[in-house]
């Protein structure tokens, strides 16, 4: 197999692949033995008719089902000899064929080049987490007003499941500090996340970005017929959230790509949890200050 890949623009690629031969030869023959069982050629039982008669009778659906079983696997084959780390699937053109040899161009997404120049030692701010007695009366009072209530007693808290009012209130504490580290953990997550965008340039996929903008949309339309709003009024201003989205939509695409990146270098596993462990690995690398 010959391959030949031209640059487009900073991710776009143009893949030539060329094949002959024994590939092409065998691969008619296996379609025209499938063909012959089932073809029915007048004056012949399935499976009977003459070769010569099915390659006649048949000859553009034996191309078409040569064409759709050869080009994913040699496209597939090109990628791995090219390593190319594609994001989309391919524009297939210029499709030739003959009995000996098959032609055809892909053009395909690949994922950017990206250059990060320290993301081992980024610097992130951090305080020591600390409930009050005052964090934890305001959540009482907000808890007293909520329920109507002029004082919280003992009795109050065994309605809700806890032995005494001072059960409760040491719950509150402990939900309060959760409260509190997880803002505190957001917090030096966007630190990072800001530092890393900002050290990295480089041209971000538009087909990622659509479909992140698709994904957000989606979610919009699922949040809104929750709260009894139809799908209909989003569809009415899709062009104008779309154009709203952009920004937000290509920073996630932008943090995520930048993310797969570091996980590639640190040997840190592409699933689900990618974006966490990253995270996780670059806290731990970070310099605290306090």
């Amino acid at each position: 197999m010959k391959t030949a890949v031209k640059k487009l623009d900073a991710t776009k690629r143009e893949m030539s692949i060329e094949v002959t031969g024994e590939v092409i030869k065998n691969k008619f023959e296996d379609v025209i033995k499938k063909i012959s069982k089932e073809a029915k050629v007048p004056g012949f039982r399935p499976g009977h008719a003459p070769r010569d008669l099915i390659e006649k009778n048949f000859s553009g659906a034996i191309r078409e089902q040569v064409l759709k079983e050869l080009v994913p696997e040699l496209y597939n084959q090109a990628i791995e000899k090219e390593a190319l780390d594609v994001i989309e699937l391919p524009d297939i053109s210029d499709i030739k064929l003959d009995n000996v040899t098959l032609t055809f161009k892909a053009t395909v997404e690949t994922a950017p080049e990206i250059a990060l120049k320290n993301y081992k030692k980024l610097k992130v701010s951090y305080k020591n987490v600390e409930v009050t007695p005052d964090d934890v009366k305001r959540s009482i009072d907000s808890l007293k007003e909520s329920r109507k209530l002029d004082n919280l007693d003992d009795n109050f808290a065994r309605g809700l499941g806890y032995p005494t009012l001072a059960d409760l209130e040491k719950t509150i504490e402990k939900q309060l500090f959760l409260q509190k580290e997880h803002q505190q953990r957001q917090k030096m997550e966007e630190e990072i996340i800001e530092q890393l965008n900002s050290q990295a340039d480089f041209k971000i996929p538009a087909t990622l970005i659509e479909r992140q903008i698709n994904d957000m949309l989606r979610q919009t339309k699922i949040d809104l017929a929750m709260k009894g709003i139809p799908a209909e009024r989003v569809d009415e201003r899709e062009k104008e959230l779309r154009k709203e989205m952009e920004p937000q939509a290509k920073k996630q695409v932008k943090t995520y790509l930048i993310l797969s990146e570091i996980a590639k270098k640190e040997k840190i596993e592409l699933n689900d949890h990618m974006p966490h462990n990253v995270m996780e690995f670059l806290l731990r690398e970070a310099e605290w200050k306090g």
